[in-house]
């Protein structure tokens, strides 16, 4: 099985490949069927950089332009099983350049998948969307037929390219799945250009020494995933029969609603005083009014019913960065958690 993943060479890009690449197969057959997973022989990662670190034969990594169309020819062909189309332009990005990102949310996503339909194979394709897609007037608790009302450019963008998506799959050019995804946190490295990035930065910095500022007051809510927990319910997606789906081929996948003060609450218990004192409050209204447009709680029962994976809490969300990144199971006691199951 050939696999693609666009923004191959990105954060989750790059945890994806790893996580494909330790399991080495995917189940595709349609459900009930008897059929073994098959095995990933190809893994082709798609980005404007080359992706590193992954020393493995199965691994291509390509550079280059996704919203030119020679691009996609190159990396898409009949042997091309599953896409994972991970690559855009994030939200304070697309609101700050909008041909941009109309350009990598819209104009490449409209391509990739029109050179899908030319193949005429029917590959599986996976599409990263956002919480950024509702907004306005939204319900305590935002319902799978709530109105999509995107109050900034990302948000629209996304869900243009998932009306694309659910068109391409009911005409049979594509087997496509349009996964939801609350606020991925928390990430390692720098800040990077989504409104959201507040989000893991409150956690991040202060643990590494370093001060961050805090765009937004205390008492925002934000609806969290973990990476770790990004990455299995991207398998996941793609591993759902199209039956099981139906005609409702987008998912709000489970997330975690916290406030800013409780991440404060948690970052405390973490590394005490001294790392709270790291917080600097500085109200900025372009982010606030992005975030604030975000639902904080969304009905996940159809995600369940399918059987997508969820983060306990945050602070299990916490304890996954000290694992995965910090190397620090140790500080799992601050958090009052149990260690985690194998």
């Amino acid at each position: 099985m050939k696999v693609l993943i666009t923004g191959g060479a990105g954060f989750l890009g790059q945890r994806l490949a790893r996580e494909l690449l330790a399991r080495g197969a995917l189940r595709i057959t349609p459900q009930g069927a008897t059929a073994e997973p098959e095995p990933i022989t190809e893994l082709v990662l798609l980005d404007v950089t080359r992706a590193s670190g992954l020393d493995d034969a199965r691994v291509r990594s390509e550079v280059g332009d996704i919203a030119q169309r020679d691009v996609l020819e190159r990396v898409i062909d009949a042997e091309t099983t599953v896409i994972f189309h991970l690559a855009a332009v994030l939200s304070s990005g697309a609101e700050a350049d909008f041909e941009l990102g109309m350009r990598i949310n819209v104009d490449a996503t409209r391509m990739l998948l029109d050179v899908c339909r030319e193949r005429g194979h029917k590959p599986r394709v996976v599409l990263t969307s956002s919480v950024a897609v509702y907004g306005g007037e939204l319900p305590e608790e935002v319902q799978d037929d709530t109105a999509l009302t995107p109050e900034s450019s990302y948000g629209a963008q996304k869900a243009i390219a998932e009306l694309l998506l659910c068109d391409y799959s009911r005409r049979g050019f594509v087997d496509g799945r349009a996964l939801r995804l609350p606020t991925v946190s928390v990430r390692p490295g720098k800040p990077n250009a989504a409104a959201s990035s507040f989000a893991s930065a409150i956690i991040r910095e202060p643990l590494n020494g370093e001060t961050t500022a805090c765009p937004v007051s205390g008492a925002t809510r934000v609806l969290m995933i973990s990476p770790r927990m990004a990455i299995q319910c991207l398998v996941a997606g793609s591993e759902i029969d199209a039956a099981a789906l139906g005609d409702r081929r987008i998912v709000n996948l489970p997330g975690i609603s916290v406030s800013v003060d409780e991440m404060v609450e948690t970052l405390s218990q973490v590394g005490g005083p001294a790392a709270v004192a790291r917080v600097e409050w500085e109200p900025d209204e372009t982010v606030e009014r992005i975030v604030e447009s975000w639902p904080t709680s969304w009905n996940t029962k159809r995600a369940r019913a399918l059987h997508f994976p969820a983060d306990a809490s945050y602070h299990a969300i916490v304890q996954a960065y000290l694992e995965d990144e910090l190397n620090a199971p140790h500080l799992r006691h601050h958090l009052r958690l149990p260690h985690r199951r194998h």
